[in-house]
């Protein structure tokens, strides 16, 4: 077994071609001798190769997703804390990241973990202590709160509009679970939109390279339309949700949103936005656990 840089989604031939390591399980010397000479060339400069024993290979691909899970689901509960005591997340991401004990990566709070590796290593783990006869809480947890992380945006949506959103549209940015991929599997985008339709809603969605799986998904839902461009999607939209940080989003015309929204209002799932700026614009704006500063149309 062979898992270099132990995988991310949308970067495979740089993670293959510059791996920070390589995690090789093997009971064969053989295998061993044939894993070192094809990865020689891509460690050249500094032996980032790890051999073990398969099961404890297999173990640390699970354990170190489970890790970054839980990394990303103690940020989002970060964030809703800080939203609750008027702190701001962004803030504190920078301040507890400057430690060197924790780093800067996968600080970041959100609209929750999807995709294809998090969800499946995290079920993976728990069901490997249930089986070894221990529950491991602490994943239990990463899950909990992943479950509900995803409904953040539409709790922010309704207690803007209300319960019953019938007649409005909400334009949304963004459908793949993380950007540079078209992979929506277990994408917070999903929770997102179905629980704006069930409440009345109709969604105008965009996303730069996910339409097709999109449809192929969500297409039976009433109420969802897709847009070929991101300003299409504002067209006819009382607010916008955006879910996934694609490159694009980050630096849009805020003069556009703010003149086409019936409502000038974001709710932004990635803080991709400052409050300040969003202000400055006349666009209300409703990041993840920015507390401090969330400007408010009643304010003004």
């Amino acid at each position: 077994m062979s898992d270099s840089n132990l995988g991310k989604e949308g970067s495979a031939l740089a993670d293959f071609m510059r791996p920070d390591r390589i995690v090789v399980g093997a009971d064969d010397e053989r295998a061993v001798l044939l894993m070192r000479a094809l990865y020689a060339p891509f460690v050249r400069n500094h032996d980032r190769l790890l051999v073990m024993d398969v099961r404890s290979a297999e173990f640390t691909k699970y354990a170190a997703n489970s890790m970054l899970a839980t990394r990303i689901s103690f940020m989002n509960e970060m964030a809703l804390l800080a939203e609750r005591i008027g702190a701001d997340i962004e803030l504190v991401r920078k301040g507890i990241g400057s430690d060197p004990r924790i780093g800067y990566q996968f600080l970041y709070s959100g609209a929750g973990y999807g995709g294809s590796c998090f969800p499946k290593d995290v079920r993976a783990l728990r069901s490997m202590g249930r089986a070894a006869g221990l529950e491991l809480g602490v994943l239990a947890a990463v899950e909990a709160a992943n479950t509900r992380q995803k409904q953040v945006l539409v709790d922010k949506v309704v207690h803007r509009f209300g319960e019953n959103l019938s007649g409005l549209q909400f334009a949304v940015w963004g459908l793949t679970f993380k950007p540079n991929t078209d992979d929506m599997r277990e994408a917070p985008s999903r929770v997102i939109i179905e629980g704006l339709i069930r409440r009345g809603a109709r969604i105008k969605a965009y996303d730069p390279v996910a339409v097709t799986e999109a449809r192929r998904l969500l297409g039976n839902l009433p109420g969802l339309e897709f847009a070929s461009s991101q300003s299409e999607a504002l067209e006819g939209s009382d607010a916008l949700v955006i879910v996934t940080e694609w490159k694009e989003f980050k630096s849009p015309e805020f003069d556009a949103i703010s003149r086409v929204l019936r409502n000038p209002v974001i709710f932004d799932g990635r803080n991709l936005y400052e409050p300040e700026l969003m202000a400055s614009f006349g666009i209300e704006y409703h990041g993840i656990g920015r507390g401090v500063s969330e400007f408010s149309a009643s304010n003004s």
